[in-house]
């Protein structure tokens, strides 16, 4: 098998292991939830930085996720809940809205400066992290990272090139699938995405609890048996 073909597979390995943990489908579910008073604008705008900082993310969790960790003195239970934390506090937040009073009003009148001003910035929490580059992702990442450095039995060339080009078409595949959700916005119109927005909420709440529900029983699995 030729060098050029190992990368080939090198890359649709790391596809298959990472894309089901950071399910860009669910992502995108997020920011329609979250982007009902956006423009189309802002939510672009949204979708290219959610997409820059999940490949950053990936690439820091690569090369020093597990040099930070150990400078931190972080474990991987301990990321799982700390994300499990941050989901359930975001999945709160979407099952119980804050009313706003005006808000339709408000949103016509304003200028485009009030815009870029006022309209929440959820690119990087929650869009890219928890939600794409998330503890399961992380973990994933850097114990890869560890098992390739063990030895590995492709080309030292390959193990460079591969785990950008795997980033890189994951960001992609997320900016994609995100800028899908203005056609979805259109289609479901206020009412689904306020619907939607309330399945969000409680589907993360539960994923929160699941991701602390793990740490805990990771933690748990390295105590010693009683004698």
């Amino acid at each position: 098998m030729s060098e050029v073909s190992l990368l080939f597979q090198a890359i649709g390995l790391g596809l298959v292991v990472i894309l089901p943990l950071a399910n860009p489908l669910t992502t995108v579910a997020l920011l329609l939830g979250l982007s009902g008073n956006m423009t189309a604008q802002e939510r672009n705008q949204q979708s290219l930085m959610a997409s820059v900082y999940v490949f950053i993310i990936m690439m820091v969790a690569y090369y020093a996720g597990q040099l930070v960790m150990n400078t931190f003195g972080i474990s991987i239970p301990g990321l799982r809940i700390a994300g499990g934390l941050i989901v359930t506090f975001i999945g709160f937040r979407m099952l119980f809205p804050q009313p706003h009073v005006e808000e339709k009003v408000l949103m016509e009148n304003k200028t485009e400066e009030m815009k870029r001003q006022d309209s929440p910035n959820i690119a990087f929490v929650p869009l890219a992290m928890p939600s794409t580059a998330g503890p399961g992702t992380i973990a994933m990442i850097i114990s890869s990272a560890s098992t390739i450095r063990e030895g590995s039995d492709f080309p030292h060339w390959v193990i460079l090139v591969a785990p950008v080009l795997i980033f890189f078409l994951v960001s992609l595949i997320l900016w994609l699938t995100l800028r899908s959700a203005g056609g979805i916005m259109r289609l479901v119109g206020k009412s689904g995405i306020e619907a939607i927005s309330r399945l969000m909420g409680f589907l993360l709440v539960c994923m929160g609890v699941q991701f602390v529900i793990n740490g805990v029983t990771e933690i748990i699995s390295h105590f010693p048996p009683a004698a």
